[in-house]
């Protein structure tokens, strides 16, 4: 299977995120093929850690904004859930939706990283 099959498998909305790089498949690609190397997960996982909602807010809308663009709906999910709860600085234990964002990044990264 292509990237791209495993991605729509995994439950991404591959045609979507093809029509918003102008109808590239290259260029979704090297998109998603940026995502792994993004040190916005490590940023928020460490902001939720050191309990600076703020600095968890900036990395998390950050990822939104990648992973919304790119229809990669498995991670953009629990990362769009944080993203609300942080923008509204909700004081909580996080731990259960950074292990869903944590899941979710491991298939990602498998199905990218894997292909290569």
């Amino acid at each position: 299977m292509t990237i791209i099959e495993n991605l729509k498998a995994w439950g991404a909305n591959t045609e979507m995120g093809i029509k918003r790089c102008a109808n590239s498949e290259a260029l979704y690609l090297r998109l998603v093929n940026m995502v792994p190397k993004n040190d916005g997960f490590e940023k928020l996982e460490a902001a939720i850690a050191g309990n600076n909602l703020e600095d968890a807010f900036q990395a998390a809308h950050g990822l939104k904004g990648i992973l919304s663009n790119l229809e990669l709906s498995p991670l953009l999910n629990p990362i769009y859930e944080i993203t609300e709860l942080l923008r509204n600085k909700t004081n909580m234990d996080y731990s259960d939706l950074m292990k869903k964002i944590k899941d979710e990044k491991v298939k990602f990264d498998k199905i990218v990283l894997g292909n290569n």
